[in-house]
């Protein structure tokens, strides 16, 4: 069974389509355009593997590579686990058990840490990265998701989605440094090396916070016309740029993080979830909850659509090589029905 995530309004959505679903009545007209499918546009990518993966056809979430080991690191949140994938031999090397309906996933190769955040438990798990070691559990708040690393004081954030807040984590000992309160739903948080702030969707305020981690305070509040409930959030520190997927419109937002004006809207696939971006070839990719997965290229500080189409169903989630030439979808069904890692490769 999937098991999206119920995010208030997304929430009382799914329980109406249950409902008319139940009376025998189509919820096409009521759903709008969260499942209108976007136009088509073939992607610049190609197949190179599908790699079958270990336990359940459940849910899928968060995914993390360590580029120089190969190591790719994936929630598997409806069995509780994390799965190990070495991308180079194209084989599931271990499976990590014991994390309460893992959501968000990340390795910091510098630290050979690996963190992932227990749902279930509203726990942030630290693992050894070498043997898969759980190290230490800290509590955050409530429904702990995404998760960003500041280098500059190896701290890791946890945003806790209905709790609404950020957890601050000490990444070398596990103890809580702090607490930010959002005053909404949190959204995913990324850490800008620029600025040395942490930016962080609140999706029930249609907003991105800006925090000051050495004072753990919310300095700005950026608004986000025509977003409907931010969730995803990536960054391009080179062109000072942020990228804000809102799920509940198919839209996604780019923000100048020098003015803090949205500078444009896109249209991607329904239920936008992942982002992930390369910097070198200046290109997005937007994983959605409705398998689509849309590609757009920065040019002169904007984005434009470059490819758009259903990847493949339960495909919400990707990571990407730092050179951006591979990219790693882990789904609940592949072709021979079991759950799978899907890798392409860029073709343009």
């Amino acid at each position: 069974m999937r098991t999206p995530r119920l995010r208030g309004r997304r929430g009382l959505l799914a329980l109406v389509a249950v409902l008319v679903l139940a009376a025998g009545t189509t919820v096409a007209g009521l759903l709008f355009t969260r499942t209108s499918a976007p136009p088509r546009l073939a992607l610049p990518l190609e197949r190179v593997s599908e790699v079958t993966l270990p336990g359940d056809s459940s849910r899928f979430d968060y995914a993390s590579l360590d580029p120089a080991r190969g190591l790719l690191f994936i929630a598997h949140l409806g069995a509780s686990e994390v799965i190990e994938v070495d991308v180079r031999a194209g084989k599931a090397v271990r499976t990590i058990g014991g994390l309460s309906d893992v959501h968000g996933v990340l390795v910091v190769p510098a630290l050979h840490r690996v963190y992932a955040t227990a749902t279930g438990d509203n726990q942030m798990f630290t693992l050894d990265e070498d043997t898969g070691t759980i190290l230490r559990r800290t509590a955050t708040g409530e429904y702990p998701d995404g998760l960003a690393y500041d280098p500059a004081r190896g701290t890791v954030w946890t945003t806790n989605e209905s709790g609404g807040s950020e957890t601050v984590i000490d990444a070398a000992t596990g103890t809580v440094r702090g607490t930010v309160a959002l005053g909404g739903e949190a959204g995913n948080v990324a850490y800008d090396p620029a600025s040395h702030m942490v930016l962080v969707d609140v999706q029930t305020r249609n907003e991105l916070a800006v925090i000051d981690p050495a004072t753990l305070a919310v300095t700005r509040r950026v608004p986000l016309p025509g977003c409907d409930h931010d969730h995803g959030l990536t960054l391009d520190h080179r062109d000072r740029l942020a990228f804000v997927a809102c799920d509940g419109n198919g839209r996604l937002l780019t923000l100048d993080l020098t003015t803090w004006k949205v500078t444009g809207t896109s249209q991607v696939g329904a239920d936008p979830d992942v982002l992930a971006y390369d910097p070198g070839a200046h290109r997005l990719y937007v994983a959605a909850e409705s398998g689509w997965l849309t590609t757009l290229d920065v040019r002169g500080q904007r984005l434009t659509v470059t490819g758009r189409d259903h990847l493949a169903d339960g495909a919400h989630v990707v990571a990407l090589e730092p050179a951006g030439q591979r990219s790693y979808y882990p789904v609940p069904h592949g072709s021979g029905g079991r759950p799978a890692l899907l890798t392409y490769r860029a073709t343009s």
